[in-house]
């Protein structure tokens, strides 16, 4: 069985052990060994991008381009190849996989033309013969520590803006998913950018993620994942003044008026709630439907997923893969029966699987008359469970939607334009979709939310530039 290793100064270095990178699909299938560094290989992989930055900072835009370019255009050849690993150690459907592989393929091509495009402003001073300069610089030496959700989209979406922009970088992936995040970083190794600019440091986050967070030549920190290790790792930033993004997760609301196309209502909702095997930030977890149309939703809502089939990643016609990891499985079926306990009913789903591979499946869930005060419908879930919740009008699910310590996404479903453009506006979300999936962003626009969803600058597009940059005035006398 192949073993990988770090990426650090350009050359690949073992840890002290490895660990299986399990498919969670078919339990059998390892997909290899994956080293478990620890603090050393943080030091070494943060002296050698201290070292790399200099050069890499104020070096040629058109080389930090050309390189960009290159790991984009590979990663689209080998889409399939990269979303078939993907699958198999995420639990993704191959499909999904393939999407996401794209997706990170035409983000590093973005940002290749984001390293020609940083502009500045030239202003005058207030006092007579003095110039005014305002320019973006690159922050330094960034750490970036990444979900198993998304195991190369997300990657790509935090290492193309910090490189595009003149910074050297230290990724800790996922623990659980280091397969997608290993191809993308040996695809980067050969990519023409300098040794040390790039590193990799795979193991534990309680002991990679904490070196990084803590070390004195970490400049910057940009995290998704769970709201506790978020919080945490702010109080370290903000205590030794490194710059900090954090995006992590959501309780997302799916708002279904009287007045919506039924059957578009529930695809969108059941695209957002399950697919992915919910395992989304921006699933939609609260689907709160308005009375006049309640009692046909549910039936609708029934209907579909009975459509659903539920089975291996990478096997043709599957529509939810498993769940990625046992904790994960055990705490998705937790919520099922405290959705039970608290008196919600379970209208569909909501069944461990046994099916021809052993695996970590569950039918989608769906409760059914559940109250906004339910634990299932205030806390995150990560999972294909979702609750509808019975409203009166569209004031009262407006209310309900932003009844929620998170504020990623949200959506409406309905065919009024006085609702829509009203709920665009109201909505305490950083991302409102109408009549489309909570679930489901592009990569040249800004991704973000507010309240316990993000905190810090946004992530994607031009807005990258906001935390992978500092501003700089500089005055001269003519």
């Amino acid at each position: 069985m192949q073993n990988f290793d770090n990426l650090i100064a350009g050359e690949w270095r073992a840890g002290a052990s490895y660990s299986p990178n399990v498919n969670p699909s078919n339990l059998s299938d390892v997909l290899g060994q994956y080293t478990q560094g620890d603090a050393a290989h943080v030091d070494a992989a943060v002296a050698a991008a201290t070292a790399a930055f200099p050069a890499w900072a104020t070096g040629s835009i058109q080389a930090r381009s050309d390189a960009l370019d290159k790991i984009g255009n590979e990663i689209l050849a080998r889409k399939e190849e990269l979303g078939t690993l993907l699958a198999r150690e995420e639990g993704k459907t191959k499909a999904e996989g393939i999407g996401e592989a794209t997706r990170a393929g035409q983000i590093f091509k973005f940002f290749a033309g984001e390293c020609l495009r940083l502009s500045g402003e030239v202003l005058p001073s207030v006092r007579p013969n003095i110039g005014v300069e305002i320019t973006r610089e690159p922050v330094g030496v960034v750490g970036l520590i990444t979900p198993w959700n998304f195991p190369i989209a997300i990657p790509a979406w935090k290492i193309a803006p910090a490189l595009a922009f003149g910074n050297c970088v230290v990724l800790k992936p996922a623990d659980l998913v280091p397969g997608s995040a290993w191809a993308l970083s040996e695809i980067i190794s050969r990519s023409g950018i300098p040794a040390g600019v790039f590193n990799l440091v795979m193991g534990r986050g309680s002991v990679i993620g904490n070196a990084l967070v803590n070390h004195p030549g970490i400049h910057a920190i940009s995290f998704t994942g769970s709201v506790g290790v978020g919080r945490n790792i702010a109080i370290q930033c903000v205590t030794n003044h490194k710059k900090v993004q954090l995006e992590m997760g959501g309780k997302n609301p799916q708002v279904i008026l009287d007045d919506a196309d039924l059957a578009q209502a529930v695809e969108l909702s059941v695209q957002s709630a399950f697919y992915s095997t919910g395992q989304r930030c921006t699933a939609s977890s609260r689907l709160i439907v308005t009375e006049g149309i309640y009692p046909k939703f549910i039936a609708a809502m029934k209907e579909r997923m009975a459509k659903i089939k539920v089975g291996d990643a990478l096997a043709q016609g599957t529509d939810v893969g498993p769940v990625s990891s046992k904790s994960q499985l055990d705490q998705d079926m937790e919520y099922v029966s405290i959705g039970k306990g608290e008196g919600a009913t379970l209208a569909a789903g909501g069944e461990l699987l046994k099916l021809e591979t052993d695996g970590y499946y569950m039918s989608p869930a769906l409760f059914s008359e559940s109250a906004a005060s339910m634990r299932i419908n205030k806390e995150e879930i990560f999972g294909p469970v979702a609750s509808v919740i019975r409203v009166k009008n569209y004031e009262e699910a407006l209310a309900t939607a932003n009844d929620t310590e998170f504020g990623l996404s949200a959506g409406i479903a309905t065919t009024s334009l006085k609702y829509a453009t009203h709920f665009k506006r109201h909505s305490q979300a950083g991302m409102v979709m109408v009549n489309l999936p909570t679930a489901g962003v592009d990569y040249h626009v800004p991704f973000g939310g507010r309240k316990g969803s993000s905190y810090g600058p946004r992530e994607q597009g031009r807005y990258a530039q906001e935390f992978f940059t500092t501003v700089k005035t500089a005055y001269t006398l003519a």
